[in-house]
């Protein structure tokens, strides 16, 4: 069930006056609209309203609206705000059916990030998609969608098959299985991984020239000793 519930009335006048006139009035103004019926103008008061935003579960969630005695299901489509104040200017609603499956977009969460071996190699998380639009009955509507980055190596690409989906939520694109984010290997990682080679080929150089005629010696002996027991062995 929805958890937010807005008290609206219905506005008389609408374009750029009337909605003047609802701010005038501290009420944020919006419109209602979706189904078989005609777009209706209406308006929240702004203090209602702000407080229904500012929980995080207006955009994108079902809520109810409420007209008098009337209720209706409803999801919260779009919020414009003003560039300077940040104060909501207008709202859009769109009509739903509690059960009604629709399509929208929910934003994806990456998880376990600090136990990917990956980012310690120097790797970094290249997010190609931080919303997936999905296919889910209007009650259901998930907060996010997970991907866990736990056992994740470089070079990996996370495809939508790589998340973990609800029950019930489908993703709107079906023909193929796209890209969500990849761990691109940085020029920082290239570089210190070409130096630790670097390293290892001058250690084992300098290990080479320090061997001196007794060790070479030895080690050619030991051979010698060697071949000798499995000689005896295959005899016996």
């Amino acid at each position: 069930m929805a958890d937010i519930e807005l008290n609206v009335e219905v506005r008389d006048r609408t374009g750029t006056g009337g909605a003047r006139e609802m701010r005038r009035r501290d009420m944020v103004p919006g419109i209602l609209y979706g189904g078989e019926q005609a777009p209706v103008p209406i308006a929240v008061a702004q203090k209602d309203f702000r407080k229904a935003l500012y929980t995080g579960k207006l955009l994108g969630h079902l809520i109810t609206l409420r007209y008098g005695k009337e209720t209706q299901p409803v999801i919260a489509k779009a919020v414009q705000f003003h560039p300077v104040t940040d104060a909501p200017l207008h709202f859009d609603l769109y009509r739903v059916g509690a059960h009604q499956r629709i399509k929208i977009e929910v934003p994806v969460r990456f998880i376990n990030e600090d136990q990917c071996r990956a980012f310690r190699q120097g790797g970094s998380l290249e997010i190609v998609r931080h919303t997936i639009e999905i296919t889910v009955e209007a009650d259901h509507i998930p907060e996010d969608l997970i991907v866990d980055l736990a056992k994740r190596r470089l070079g990996d690409t996370l495809r939508i098959s790589d998340v973990q989906l609800p029950e019930g939520v489908e993703p709107s694109i079906t023909d193929r299985d796209f890209v969500v984010a990849s761990i691109k290997i940085s020029s920082a990682a290239i570089a210190d991984a070409a130096d630790e080679a670097h390293d290892a080929e001058v250690a084992a150089e300098e290990a080479a020239a320090e061997e001196t005629p007794e060790d070479a010696a030895a080690a050619e002996a030991a051979g010698a000793d060697a071949d000798v027991a499995v000689e005896t062995t295959e005899q016996e």
